[in-house]
């Protein structure tokens, strides 16, 4: 999550500038929004409105965006935290004139460009801005540019970052299309929900409701019934004597697929992602939903009653040449003091963690390790010091552990992690903004490869980047027992949720 300083690179002084500024206009940010995230806007209501203009932040989608209030003359939000390759989607624009313009701010001094582009990320070049530092990140100047035509009609535009800087590199607050232009009527302000646990969502179906702003809402009718389901299932108690007393069951998975999709963070835009290696529903792509996991029974992970989907970006030699995967663990557990506070994921519940757009070394010692599991270990590290090389009885492993608490309201977040966080140092849930105790989710990926010298890359780039999504679909009553026999009884249980 990129507002998270400890995805920020301690030698990076553009960042480290940055964190100071984000401190400084913390009384001032409407809505953080999270880097990895693809939401609906929501457009501010104090905005200034000016014939031709288009707020930067009424976007209709995004990725690696965040807004923020801005101390620019015409009040209302800018987008900020915008890097290389990032991008924001507006839709039905007129653009009534060649002369384009754009109210930017900097303070990265390697500067950069924004495109603009039609119909795709892609599509056909309309005209680019030039970026350079304009002295701070609440320093506005506005910059211009002409399109060779103005296309008529609506037009859906897209505003890529590009820079040769590793860091964020731009803050833009509008720009005009000519004398007319207006966003979407899509785009219209919408209200943040509450996240409080006693918020009363509209109706909807069981997989939530998204707001306009990226959260989706819970349906509390639906959620009630699945905790009454579970407060009624009886609790296995025969534990044997020899049972490894750990609050524990897993999803034993093997590879299913590998795509370019990312239901998550680009729903329903096949191939707009990096490479996904996909664990669990056969079916899952970027059109997927908790409706299509549940009619897909097909499933590389045990036990069938299983129906979620989890991915991880696919680990590749330093040629690009994918590499075999040897399987993965699912864990469920948990670090609560009184396990039995814990509860079953609600159906259609989603979460990432991990940054995939942190990008950083990772020395020998270094968070976020990749690790070297079996006989021998770790004999070396690669050339560049940031992967390790295990002995020809090792295999290159990694841990991904997801947060335990939640917000009791949201399925999703616009980031993805915002309707979540950790055990709080009371060892309780309750003690924070996050008072729903969940399963302790957790990664353990194996692969067929010892490492080399020559290094590795994941899809999404350095080691650094390694992340996990996980869409939850089970059958309750499955996931529901293995709550009550396992965990609450801290109870270590196989993969069919047996002890």
């Amino acid at each position: 999550m990129r507002n998270t300083p400890a995805h920020v690179a301690p030698q990076d002084p553009v960042k480290k500038r940055r964190r100071i500024t984000r401190i400084t206009l913390a009384s001032a940010v409407v809505a953080a929004l999270g880097g990895s995230g693809i939401y609906i806007a929501a457009a501010s209501a104090d905005e200034v409105v000016v014939p031709g203009r288009v707020q930067a932040e009424a976007f209709t989608a995004q990725s690696g965006a965040q807004t923020e209030g801005t101390g620019d003359a015409d009040g209302g939000k800018n987008v900020g935290w915008l890097s290389n390759g990032d991008w924001l989607k507006y839709d039905n624009v007129s653009i009534t004139s060649a002369d384009l313009s754009a109210r930017i701010a900097s303070q990265n001094t390697e500067g950069g460009s924004i495109e603009l582009h039609l119909g795709t990320q892609t599509g056909t070049l309309l005209a680019t801005f030039p970026v350079a530092s304009t002295g701070g990140w609440q320093k506005w100047k506005t910059v211009t540019a002409r399109a060779a035509s103005a296309p008529t009609g609506k037009q859906t535009v897209f505003a890529v970052m590009k820079s040769a800087s590793r860091s964020d590199f731009v803050n833009v607050n509008w720009f005009t299309f000519g004398s007319a232009a207006a966003p979407s009527p899509s785009t219209s302000a919408t209200t943040k929900p509450s996240t409080s646990p006693s918020a009363s969502p509209s109706p909807s179906a069981s997989a939530g409701t998204p707001s306009g702003d990226g959260w989706v809402t819970m349906d509390q009718a639906a959620w009630q019934k699945q905790l009454a389901d579970f407060n009624a299932l009886k609790q296995n108690t025969n534990v044997p004597s020899n049972n490894v007393r750990v609050a524990e069951f897993n999803a034993s998975c093997t590879l299913s697929h590998s795509a370019k999709d990312d239901a998550i963070v680009f729903p329903n835009m096949p191939g707009a992602s990096h490479m996904h290696t996909f664990l669990g529903n056969n079916s899952t792509d970027a059109a997927t939903t908790l409706q299509s996991l549940m009619a897909n029974t097909s499933s590389s992970c045990k036990p069938a009653d299983d129906h979620s989907a989890y991915w991880i970006p696919q680990l590749q030699e330093a040629d690009g040449t994918p590499v075999e995967l040897e399987g993965v663990t699912v864990y469920y557990g948990s670090r609560l003091k009184d396990t039995t506070k814990t509860m079953p994921f609600p159906q259609g519940f989603r979460m990432i963690q991990g940054d995939a757009k942190k990008q950083t070394d990772t020395p020998d010692g270094a968070p976020g390790q990749f690790w070297c599991a079996g006989a021998g270990g770790q004999t070396g590290r690669s050339t560049d010091g940031n992967w390790p090389v295990c002995a020809n009885t090792a295999n290159l492993t990694f841990q991904l552990t997801f947060p335990d608490c939640w917000d009791g309201v949201h399925l999703d977040s616009p980031d993805h992690k915002s309707h979540v966080g950790p055990t709080g140092p009371d060892g309780t849930c309750a003690s924070g903004k996050f008072p729903v105790a969940i399963p302790s989710l957790s990664f353990v990926i194996g692969y067929k490869n010892h490492g080399s010298t020559a290094g590795m890359k994941l899809s999404s780039g350095n080691a650094s980047s390694m992340h996990g999504d996980a869409f939850f679909a089970w059958e309750n009553d499955a996931l529901g027992s293995r709550v009550k026999n396992c965990i609450w009884q801290k109870a270590k249980c196989n993969s069919e949720g047996g002890f």
